[in-house]
């Protein structure tokens, strides 16, 4: 046999080698074809070994009975997802199949992902439900009363829906005197969920606030999201003003409502639940009136009517009677102590006129009427009672019983 020549099945082979492919190569050929044959394909599956590391991807493997998908969705998908993705949980995911060429492994990366059989923000609501539920932000007891007459309402809402104009229609016509502060804020769409919340923590910093209203018209239930958002659950939670939630139409329930310390079933019901209406107020507080006006009436005349029978009652004539008799005792006691104390000024006068004649006898003005005089010092009226001391021309002064005299000694008789 002659082995120079080359076996005829090896002709192919040998042929073939000036097109040898490096593994990087033929990596990226099949990463090509993958994502030309699997370009945006919905994929259902069941999701295992879920991992959300630090960079806010999610890598999971979706499996069904026979085989697995290793997946991967980056952070700017998996931040937008609005429910919680939990291992086991059966999802639909679109996407697009291709190769991580470090490991040579294909994977499908999700551009969109939603729970099977249910919708996405479906699911959202209810697991949000579910959390703060469990939290006890829906607890009746954490709810507060509305205000009965309430001085200033606060709404918060868009300003350029209906909802407004018809929330404010229905408080004027019921009570035209409550004043209104509107806070406007976007109601749907990216950053709306934001607004809301942070108007009711404003709101909330201005004192003389009675109560609120969050809400807006009806919509689809994308269009409401924004009140499933939790922030705006965490807002109407915190707030210390009663929160009236007025979300769309009747049908609609959304976390707000859920949160709020009042639900009403549309905005216009909402302008009907903060306000009474001040007719039926009026007539309510007319009747009232009256019934206390004859209430009143009727008690008096119950009291006089007793009053009366008390006056005719023996009881009572006894008890008047027994006033009456000591009021005469006190008038004879009263009369008989005037008596005495009359008779005993009337004795203490005469003692003292009788003691005053008898000083008056003793007096020196008294001596002076017998025809005696007083002669005194004409420098400090001391009265002079000896000639010692005296000297001629001194000047004396001399008082009789009517009148004085200065006079000056002529001669001094020892």
């Amino acid at each position: 046999m002659d082995f120079t020549e080359p076996l005829p099945f090896q002709t192919d082979i040998t042929k073939n080698r000036k097109s040898i492919l490096t593994i990087s190569e033929i990596t990226r050929r099949i990463r090509g074809s993958l994502e030309q044959e699997f370009f945006h394909v919905w994929v259902v599956g069941e999701i295992s070994n879920m991992k959300r590391p630090i960079s806010g991807h999610v890598y999971l493997t979706l499996k069904d009975a026979d085989a697995q998908l290793q997946t991967v969705m980056f952070r700017s998908v998996a931040s937008s997802v609005k429910f919680e993705l939990k291992d086991g949980m059966e999802v639909l995911v679109f996407g697009s199949v291709t190769v991580y060429e470090s490991r040579g492994q294909y994977q499908l990366i999700i551009e969109a992902i939603e729970p099977k059989g249910m919708g996405a923000l479906q699911l959202a609501f209810l697991q949000l439900k579910e959390r703060l539920g469990k939290e006890g932000l829906f607890d009746l007891a954490h709810k507060k009363a509305l205000p009965l007459f309430p001085g200033k309402i606060a709404i918060v809402t868009s300003l350029t829906g209906a909802a407004i104009r018809d929330i404010i229609q229905v408080i004027h016509r019921r009570f035209a005197k409550v004043k209104i502060l509107i806070y406007p804020v976007k109601v749907q769409g990216e950053g709306a969920a934001q607004e809301i919340a942070q108007a009711i923590s404003d709101l909330n910093t201005i004192p003389d606030i009675d109560v609120m209203i969050v809400g807006r018209g009806g919509g689809s239930l994308e269009d409401l999201w924004a009140f499933n958002e939790e922030v705006v659950a965490r807002s109407i939670y915190a707030s210390k003003i009663p929160v009236i939630s007025a979300v769309g139409h009747e049908i609609d329930i959304t976390i707000s409502d859920l949160v709020a310390d009042k639900r009403a079933l549309t905005p216009t019901e909402a302008g009907e639940l903060v306000v009474p209406c001040y007719d039926q107020v009026s007539d309510s507080l007319e009747k009232i009136k009256t019934r206390l006006v004859q209430a009143l009436y009727n008690k008096i005349l119950l009291i006089k009517s007793q009053l009366m029978g008390i006056k005719n009652s023996l009881s009572f004539k006894k008890l008047r009677d027994k006033i009456l008799r000591l009021q005469q005792e006190l008038d004879e006691v009263a009369q008989r102590l005037i008596t005495v104390s009359k008779h005993t000024v009337e004795l203490e006068w005469e003692r003292l006129t009788g003691l005053a004649n008898r000083l008056d006898n003793v007096s020196p003005l008294k001596v002076l009427e017998r025809g005696y005089s007083i002669t005194t010092n004409v420098e400090d009226d001391k009265p002079i009672k000896s000639t010692e001391g005296l000297v001629v021309g001194k000047k004396l002064k001399i008082r009789f019983s009517h009148g004085n005299v200065v006079s000056s000694i002529v001669e001094i008789v020892k």
